[in-house]
């Protein structure tokens, strides 16, 4: 068998157990389009943000642990450029934010230039300290009030300053350069790091901006959620509501509530799946072009691509941006899928390992192969739970009603999820290291 024919089949795979949980009701499969299709989008989006870890790692080799944050600042710009503007928050002190953060950015820039222009000794020391000290009370000053009063317009419904009310495509976009923008901050500081240091440093500043969307309401609502987020098509309860729609149900045996169902999941999964196509082919195109035999060479042995007069620094940069305004992309699309923007289920578990089991399982390298680890790795998180309850069922079928050992068992079916994640890359490490589809 050829090597086309074994990833071609390894495609098919993935499909045909997508096909299967919508049309079998058997062992751990639903039988529900729904379910089926609920898998397909989320494992298109996961592949997005496989392409672009693979595209730092594969590429690159940078480790990159702090992808969470890049998809919650996707998340984020769905909120900022699709929802409605809010009026009052901006008159009442919406201005003075943006006044504050630019007085805080303006510390930032003059402390940079002090360190920079003035030579080392007492006097850079005083007036370095000068300037942040009094930035910050400054910046302090501004930006607390402005914050108490938008926080306290109608906090059971809004309480921060809105958005743009553009239309919600535009934010896929935005979520990469948001993201882009936050890359391009911390590469700037931490990729003269070493690579175990860059994860550290890389998770660590992804958990500060979940902190930060956490707790600052007047931005993202904080933990009250931003709910009812625009669509680029109508929801299911207008589709219900409309008798066209209803008549054209009607014709293929469908009642309203599953027809609109339906009808969106569909309509997302051609539009994401026309985004992870163009992505796709960019990656290729980028990875055959002398950029990315460039970027190979200087992932493979540094020192030779510096005395070739490659800047290894800036490269890493150039590819660490692009790696992660793929991921916010996928974050806003995410946030778009879902209707709400909740930064209290960004966790590293899912938004972050995850991706990474995908990238190694699929190949790390390969373009392709993080679309089938992003498709493949998500299926199986889906469905290991229910398969974990029936092997639990069959194993303690043979037990006594009220046994403890019976019920510990059952309980613990769940976490059946991490260990066959762990067991999946175990395997594919012992006999596939490379991963299902190998960097050629």
């Amino acid at each position: 068998m050829t090597e086309t024919m074994k990833h071609t089949l390894l495609f098919v795979f993935v499909g045909v157990m997508i096909l299967a949980e919508g049309a079998t009701d058997f062992l751990f499969f639903s039988g529900s389009w729904n379910s089926a299709l609920v898998i397909l989008n989320m494992g298109l989006i996961s592949a997005i943000m496989a392409i672009g870890v693979n595209i730092q790692w594969g590429f690159a080799g940078l480790f990159n642990v702090g992808i969470m944050g890049f998809t919650a600042l996707g998340g984020l710009a769905v909120v900022l450029v699709s929802t409605p503007v809010i009026p009052a928050a901006w008159s009442s002190g919406g201005v003075s934010i943006v006044m504050a953060l630019v007085m805080g950015a303006l510390t930032v820039v003059s402390a940079v230039m002090v360190t920079k222009f003035l030579p080392a000794g007492k006097l850079r020391t005083a007036v370095l300290l000068a300037v942040l000290i009094v930035g910050f009370f400054v910046y302090r000053a501004i930006f607390d009030p402005a914050v108490g009063s938008v926080e306290a317009i109608n906090p059971a419904l809004q309480g921060n300053i809105g958005g743009l009310g553009l239309p919600v495509l535009l934010a896929w976009p935005a979520g990469g350069l948001l993201a882009a923008g936050a890359a391009w901050l911390i590469g700037k500081t931490a990729l003269g790091l070493r690579s175990d240091y860059l994860a550290i440093a890389t998770l660590g500043i992804a958990e500060i901006i979940i902190a930060v969307l956490k707790n600052e309401d007047w931005l993202s609502r904080g933990v009250k959620n931003v709910v009812g987020l625009p669509r680029p098509m109508a929801y299911e309860i207008d589709l219900q509501a409309d008798p066209a729609f209803i008549e054209r149900a009607a014709a293929f045996g469908l009642d309203g509530v599953e027809a609109s169902t339906l009808y969106v999941k569909i309509i997302y999964a051609l539009m994401f799946t026309v985004v992870l196509l163009a992505l796709l082919w960019m990656a290729q195109m980028a990875l055959k072009s002398p950029w990315g035999r460039m970027m190979r060479a200087i992932r493979d042995n540094e020192t030779a691509a510096e005395a070739m007069g490659k800047d290894v620094t800036r490269r890493h940069l150039q590819i660490f941006v692009l790696g992660s305004a793929i991921c916010g992309i996928a974050g806003a699309m995410m946030t778009t899928l879902d209707s709400q923007m909740t930064p209290g289920t960004y966790n590293p578990l899912r938004f972050t390992f995850l991706i990474w089991v995908m990238v190694i399982v699929g190949g790390s390298g390969n373009n392709f192969g993080a679309v089938l680890g992003g498709m493949l790795i998500w299926f199986f998180w889906i469905k290991v739970e229910p398969m974990g309850i029936l092997l639990m069922e069959l194993v303690t079928a043979g037990m006594a009603e009220g046994s403890a050992l019976k019920a510990h068992l059952l309980e613990s079916a769940s976490h059946m999820r991490l260990f066959t994640m762990g067991l999946i890359l175990l395997l594919v490490l012992r006999f596939s290291p490379r991963g299902l589809i190998p960097e050629k």
